[in-house]
């Protein structure tokens, strides 16, 4: 039997759901007190969609999306910023339905484009993005400080 899963925005109550979330796909313990700021931040900016999958039971996964007027865009895009669906629930078709929300809303708010970014280290995550229609377009180049 197919579980049901729901779609929701995320919400203040979700806080820890999102940080074991993103210290787990991150592979550390990052600082809860400034993760805390920057989640409530970021969840409050009418820019920025923040979706749980959930079911019953519990959260199976997560999407950041932020947007942005650029200029050589001459309009609004958007880009994924985190995106998690915990390792028990992959292949169930959860981030598609996650990907498909955040569609719906580029579609209803005449987005230009939908950007994702991902680290050479997940290598897996090409295919998984391809799949759900990206195309690999751009190179980004990082500095750290």
């Amino acid at each position: 039997m197919k579980q049901k899963v729901e779609i929701r925005k995320v919400e203040k109550q979700d806080l820890d759901f999102v940080y074991k979330s993103i210290c787990e796909l991150e592979n550390e313990e990052l600082d809860f007190k400034v993760f805390k700021e920057i989640f409530n931040e970021n969840i409050s900016n009418s820019k920025n969609l923040y979706l749980i999958a959930e079911n019953e039971n519990e959260g199976l996964g997560f999407i950041s999306f932020h947007t942005q007027n650029l200029l050589h865009h001459c309009g609004r895009v958007g880009e994924i910023q985190e995106f998690f669906i915990h390792k028990s629930h992959r292949g169930k078709g959860i981030g598609r339905q996650l990907i498909e929300k955040i569609m719906q809303y580029a579609n209803q708010n005449n987005l230009k484009s939908i950007e994702v970014t991902t680290n050479r280290r997940r290598v897996e995550n090409v295919l998984i993005y391809e799949n759900l229609g990206f195309t690999l377009s751009h190179n980004k180049f990082t500095i750290y400080k």
